[in-house]
């Protein structure tokens, strides 16, 4: 079976819009231990999360050498502007002989709008044991959002929908997977487009995905969509534990153990088809009901 030329016209836009991806994340050097990085231009409106900590993560990176971050912990600490840059300061605070620690401050217009600490170890052998990946259809076999008369982007922020956004989904609920009373959520994504053979790479492109349906996760709980709930990220962690590819299928596993004080917590975690465990997440969120005006 041949391609059509709109389909072929379709992964060259997809894989234009990764390489810009792929740009956004590689910054530019201002000063020692400070860099400038620029949002892909599908950002519109307030800077998404998952942009922010991935340029925090990279520009940690400009610092490292021959070793890979095993786990970051940020702070959402005001809203990005996606219409100017954002300046990383970043700190080395340890240089051990396993493992180095990173402080990065994300600031816009002389403020801190992330906080980020991130820790790389170097590669070795021990112990090893997993969760089960929960029982899903694989990611063939699960409907695509055009089965609903959706489109991928209809998944995502709303002022993403008309532009690019290189990333792809399957679900498993359909249309009304926001009915309320349900605190889990299962969904395989990749970035839609081919990415580089370099593990720094698909660490940024995970970390960048992570933000993506955890919030979510606890207000649908609640609530049927985000009409009348005001949400926002406060704070976001990922443990990368084994090896991936982000432009491969991953199953994005989330779970809402709490949500108490206008604050919903949630649980990630990335596996691989075959079943391996590979990266793992955590967030809380701000949501306030405003149904009762």
């Amino acid at each position: 079976m041949t391609s059509s030329p709109d389909d072929a016209s379709s992964k060259a836009q997809d894989q234009a819009d990764v390489d810009t991806l792929i740009t956004s994340l590689k910054l530019e050097l201002i000063d020692t231990n400070l860099y400038r990085g620029h949002p892909p231009y599908w950002e519109t409106e307030r800077l998404f999360g998952g942009v922010v900590a991935a340029q925090a993560l990279a520009a940690a990176y400009e610092t490292i050498e021959d070793i890979h971050v095993h786990s970051l912990h940020g702070y959402f600490l005001r809203p990005g502007d996606s219409s100017i840059p954002v300046i990383f300061d970043v700190d080395r605070i340890r240089d051990g002989r396993s493992f180095k620690t990173r402080r990065v401050v994300a600031r816009q217009r002389g403020e801190a709008i992330f906080n980020l600490s991130a820790s790389f170890h170097k590669v070795e052998d021990g112990f090893t044991h997993q969760a089960e990946m929960p029982d899903v259809p694989a990611p063939d076999s699960s409907p695509a959002p055009e089965r609903y008369g959706l489109t991928s982007r209809d998944y995502l922020p709303t002022h993403w929908h008309s532009t690019g956004v290189p990333i792809e989904f399957r679900r498993f609920e359909g249309p009304d997977d926001w009915a309320p009373g349900t605190t889990s959520r299962n969904m395989w994504i990749r970035i839609n487009g081919d990415l580089p053979d370099d593990a720094v790479t698909h660490r940024l492109m995970l970390t960048y995905l992570s933000d993506l349906s955890l919030l979510g996760t606890s207000i649908r709980m609640h609530a049927p969509d985000f009409t009348n709930v005001m949400a926002a990220s406060l704070d976001h962690a990922v443990w990368y534990h084994r090896e991936f590819r982000a432009d491969e299928w991953l199953l994005y596993s989330t779970h809402s153990p709490s949500a108490s004080g206008a604050r919903g917590f949630n649980i990630g975690h990335f596996f691989t088809p075959d079943g391996t465990l590979v990266a793992s997440t955590t967030q809380e969120g701000l949501m306030r009901d405003l149904s009762d005006g």
